[in-house]
């Protein structure tokens, strides 16, 4: 049997914040996956792409040794759009940067997820500028990109649950329905044999 280990990196999105079942998108799509496999969820929250850009490789490298199949899920950029004295914490051409660096950084296979929405209508927008950003610099790379910025825009259970929270994360319903955005993608990845 192959030994598929998956790295999870990012932000609060990626650990599941506000999730009272403590799984996120992450867990249950590891949970559900086609192929057998061990995950690692190493979200931080509040970080930005340039903070997980910094520590993503070190991390990696300790839990995807090179005889296993090891693959890496990538999602960040909503911290990147929150205003710090007016501006963004990362300008948008940066966070493309910091992806792009990733990327081409990785010996493993990556499948990269956009940032969500939150409860903030300017914010969003500035999250759709880099969604589109993002989606560009992995259909150059030939990775898979699965934006979930608009459909999730469009669900009432995702809105609700961010808007009843904290502003920004949902609960369990709401990750399910990342999940459910991201489980195509994810099982055409995870079967694909690994480099």
């Amino acid at each position: 049997m192959s030994d598929v280990r998956v790295c999870a990196v990012g932000d609060s999105f990626v650990a599941g914040v506000g999730d009272p079942d403590h799984l996120g998108w992450v867990g249950r799509l590891a949970a559900r996956s086609p192929v057998p496999l061990t995950s690692y969820v190493l979200g931080v929250r509040g970080q930005t792409s340039r903070q997980v850009l910094a520590r993503w490789r070190a991390e990696c490298d300790l839990r995807l040794p090179a005889d296993v199949d090891g693959r890496v899920v990538v999602s960040f950029g909503v911290n990147d759009t929150t205003l710090v004295d007016g501006v963004p914490r990362v300008a948008p051409a940066d966070s493309a940067a910091h992806l792009a660096a990733l990327l081409a950084d990785s010996p493993w296979p990556v499948l990269v997820v956009g940032p969500p929405p939150v409860d903030d209508v300017a914010q969003n927008g500035r999250t759709a500028g880099l969604d589109a950003a993002f989606a560009e610099v992995c259909r150059e790379r030939g990775v898979p990109y699965v934006g979930v910025l608009t459909p999730l825009l469009a669900s009432p259970v995702w809105m609700r649950e961010v808007t009843t929270g904290d502003g920004a994360h949902p609960g369990a319903a709401g990750y399910a329905e990342l999940a459910v955005l991201v489980r195509p993608a994810w099982d055409d990845w995870i079967a694909e044999p690994g480099r």
